[in-house]
Protein backbone atom coordinates (compact mmCIF):
# COMPACT_ATOMS: atom_id res chain seq x y z
CA UNK A 1 0.00 0.00 0.00
CA UNK A 2 1.21 3.10 -0.70
CA UNK A 3 0.34 6.92 -0.09
CA UNK A 4 -1.57 7.78 -3.34
CA UNK A 5 -3.80 4.81 -2.41
CA UNK A 6 -7.18 5.77 -1.45
CA UNK A 7 -7.42 3.43 1.19
CA UNK A 8 -4.20 5.02 2.50
CA UNK A 9 -5.87 8.37 2.66
CA UNK A 10 -9.01 6.59 4.49
CA UNK A 11 -6.98 4.83 7.21
CA UNK A 12 -4.79 8.08 7.82
CA UNK A 13 -8.05 10.38 8.30
CA UNK A 14 -9.65 7.56 10.35
CA UNK A 15 -6.66 7.10 12.89
CA UNK A 16 -6.05 11.04 13.20
CA UNK A 17 -2.59 10.20 12.16
CA UNK A 18 0.11 13.12 10.80
CA UNK A 19 1.79 12.15 7.27
CA UNK A 20 4.39 11.17 9.57
CA UNK A 21 2.14 8.94 11.80
CA UNK A 22 0.83 7.25 9.03
CA UNK A 23 4.28 6.56 7.35
CA UNK A 24 5.58 5.12 10.83
CA UNK A 25 2.38 2.98 10.80
CA UNK A 26 2.43 1.50 7.39
CA UNK A 27 6.01 0.68 8.05
CA UNK A 28 5.21 -2.07 10.14
CA UNK A 29 4.19 -5.14 8.21
CA UNK A 30 2.02 -6.64 10.69
CA UNK A 31 -0.35 -3.33 10.40
CA UNK A 32 0.05 -3.65 6.46
CA UNK A 33 -0.95 -7.07 6.64
CA UNK A 34 -3.85 -6.42 8.94
CA UNK A 35 -4.88 -3.84 6.82
CA UNK A 36 -4.92 -6.21 3.39
CA UNK A 37 -6.81 -8.99 5.45
CA UNK A 38 -9.33 -6.61 6.77
CA UNK A 39 -10.78 -6.29 3.48
CA UNK A 40 -11.16 -10.11 3.29
CA UNK A 41 -12.90 -10.68 6.79
CA UNK A 42 -15.72 -7.61 5.95
CA UNK A 43 -18.31 -10.24 5.63
CA UNK A 44 -17.23 -12.48 8.72
CA UNK A 45 -19.02 -11.38 12.33
CA UNK A 46 -18.14 -12.82 15.59
CA UNK A 47 -20.76 -13.89 17.80
CA UNK A 48 -20.45 -14.71 21.26
CA UNK A 49 -23.57 -16.81 22.05
CA UNK A 50 -24.96 -17.41 25.81
CA UNK A 51 -25.09 -21.29 25.94
CA UNK A 52 -25.72 -21.65 29.74
CA UNK A 53 -26.99 -19.06 32.02
CA UNK A 54 -29.12 -19.05 35.73
CA UNK A 55 -30.01 -15.76 37.82
CA UNK A 56 -28.52 -13.12 35.58
CA UNK A 57 -30.06 -9.80 36.43
CA UNK A 58 -29.68 -8.43 32.88
CA UNK A 59 -32.01 -10.88 31.48
CA UNK A 60 -29.13 -12.78 29.09
CA UNK A 61 -30.88 -16.47 28.42
CA UNK A 62 -29.40 -19.11 26.47
CA UNK A 63 -29.17 -18.28 22.29
CA UNK A 64 -28.69 -14.58 23.50
CA UNK A 65 -25.96 -13.07 21.02
CA UNK A 66 -23.46 -10.71 21.57
CA UNK A 67 -22.33 -9.92 17.65
CA UNK A 68 -19.33 -7.90 16.33
CA UNK A 69 -17.16 -7.16 13.38
CA UNK A 70 -13.61 -8.16 12.83
CA UNK A 71 -12.42 -4.91 14.46
CA UNK A 72 -13.84 -5.61 17.62
CA UNK A 73 -16.74 -3.39 16.92
CA UNK A 74 -20.06 -4.18 18.37
CA UNK A 75 -23.08 -4.79 16.38
CA UNK A 76 -25.39 -3.21 17.87
CA UNK A 77 -28.20 -4.06 15.44
CA UNK A 78 -27.72 -7.59 16.01
CA UNK A 79 -27.16 -7.80 19.80
CA UNK A 80 -29.25 -6.89 23.11
CA UNK A 81 -30.99 -3.50 23.66
CA UNK A 82 -29.59 -4.19 27.28
CA UNK A 83 -25.60 -6.08 27.52
CA UNK A 84 -24.19 -6.54 30.63
CA UNK A 85 -20.97 -5.04 31.26
CA UNK A 86 -19.57 -8.29 32.82
CA UNK A 87 -20.33 -10.44 29.65
CA UNK A 88 -18.98 -7.97 27.52
CA UNK A 89 -15.89 -8.23 29.76
CA UNK A 90 -15.82 -11.76 29.18
CA UNK A 91 -16.00 -11.46 25.61
CA UNK A 92 -12.94 -9.59 25.11
CA UNK A 93 -10.25 -12.54 25.16
CA UNK A 94 -12.65 -14.85 22.98
CA UNK A 95 -13.22 -11.41 20.68
CA UNK A 96 -8.95 -11.64 20.67
CA UNK A 97 -8.50 -15.04 20.20
CA UNK A 98 -10.95 -15.49 17.23
CA UNK A 99 -9.54 -12.21 15.47
CA UNK A 100 -5.84 -13.50 16.17
CA UNK A 101 -6.93 -17.11 14.55
CA UNK A 102 -8.49 -15.69 11.73
CA UNK A 103 -6.10 -13.09 10.51
CA UNK A 104 -3.10 -16.13 11.10
CA UNK A 105 -5.32 -17.95 8.37
CA UNK A 106 -6.53 -20.66 11.07
CA UNK A 107 -10.30 -21.29 11.35
CA UNK A 108 -11.13 -19.47 14.44
CA UNK A 109 -14.22 -22.07 15.01
CA UNK A 110 -11.30 -25.01 15.63
CA UNK A 111 -10.00 -22.85 18.86
CA UNK A 112 -10.17 -25.16 21.56
CA UNK A 113 -11.15 -22.90 24.75
CA UNK A 114 -13.64 -21.10 22.89
CA UNK A 115 -15.91 -20.52 26.71
CA UNK A 116 -16.07 -18.36 28.93
CA UNK A 117 -18.24 -16.39 31.44
CA UNK A 118 -19.35 -13.66 33.34
CA UNK A 119 -17.22 -13.21 36.82
CA UNK A 120 -20.83 -13.52 38.78
CA UNK A 121 -19.75 -16.95 40.27
CA UNK A 122 -23.41 -17.53 40.76
CA UNK A 123 -26.24 -18.41 43.50
CA UNK A 124 -25.24 -21.04 44.93
CA UNK A 125 -21.39 -19.55 45.45
CA UNK A 126 -22.54 -16.33 46.95
CA UNK A 127 -23.42 -14.53 43.77
CA UNK A 128 -26.59 -13.46 42.03
CA UNK A 129 -26.23 -15.70 38.91
CA UNK A 130 -24.20 -16.72 36.11
CA UNK A 131 -23.57 -17.04 32.19
CA UNK A 132 -21.54 -19.00 30.16
CA UNK A 133 -20.52 -17.46 26.49
CA UNK A 134 -19.05 -19.20 23.66
CA UNK A 135 -17.74 -17.32 20.40
CA UNK A 136 -17.45 -18.52 16.86
CA UNK A 137 -17.48 -16.83 13.58
CA UNK A 138 -20.04 -16.96 11.03
CA UNK A 139 -20.33 -15.19 7.75
CA UNK A 140 -22.56 -12.21 7.95
CA UNK A 141 -25.81 -12.68 5.65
Amino acid sequence: MNPSDPIWKAIQDRLGYSDTEMDEFMRNPRNAELLAKNQEFGNKTIVVEVVDSHGCWQGHKLGTRFCFDTGGALIASASPKRMCIYALTACTPMIFGATELLYAGVDPNTMRFNRGGCFDVGLKCGGWGHIVLEVKVEDRT
